[in-house]
């Protein structure tokens, strides 16, 4: 029987190898799923929201509702209903020039207390674009009647 100093054989050694390996290749995919888990940043609706998603990074679409824009300054305030819920937005920075009531926006930041706190606020450019999730997920709900996006 063929031994090293270590008292095991080729084979043995092998066997060790591929399990440390095996181990340190586990440990970097559950540490980049980690970070991306943090990073990530979903699209929902104000309906699709989960329950557990406050303080993460979130990108919610909808149509701004009617009546409830207030600006005062650089500090906006408005709703994004998809029809079937709605949820406050308030942004501290300038809007696009196209931010309208009854159009289609996206806003992107974090949800604290119930309401979203945005980072970046996006509206649509033209008359007849809609971000493709948007357009679907109002579509599904019969709310947005727009063209193909």
């Amino acid at each position: 029987m063929d031994t090293s100093s270590n008292g095991l054989t080729p084979k043995q050694r092998r066997l060790v190898g591929i399990a440390v390996i095996a181990t340190l290749l586990a440990g970097a995919v559950a540490l980049v799923l980690g970070a991306l888990r943090e990073n990530i940043v979903f699209f929902y609706t104000p309906s699709e929201i989960p329950a557990d998603i406050e303080g993460r990074p979130v990108r919610l679409g909808g149509l701004v509702k009617d009546g409830s824009v207030r600006i005062d300054g650089l500090e906006s305030r408005f709703i994004v209903t998809d029809g079937e819920a709605e949820i406050a937005v308030s942004f501290d920075g300038a809007l696009p020039s196209l931010f309208r009531e009854g159009q289609g926006v996206v806003a992107e930041g974090r949800i604290i207390s119930g309401a979203l706190t945005a980072s970046n606020v996006l509206a649509k450019h033209d008359e007849t674009y809609m971000p493709r999730e948007v357009a679907e997920s109002l579509r599904d709900k019969g709310v947005w009647q727009g063209g193909d996006s």
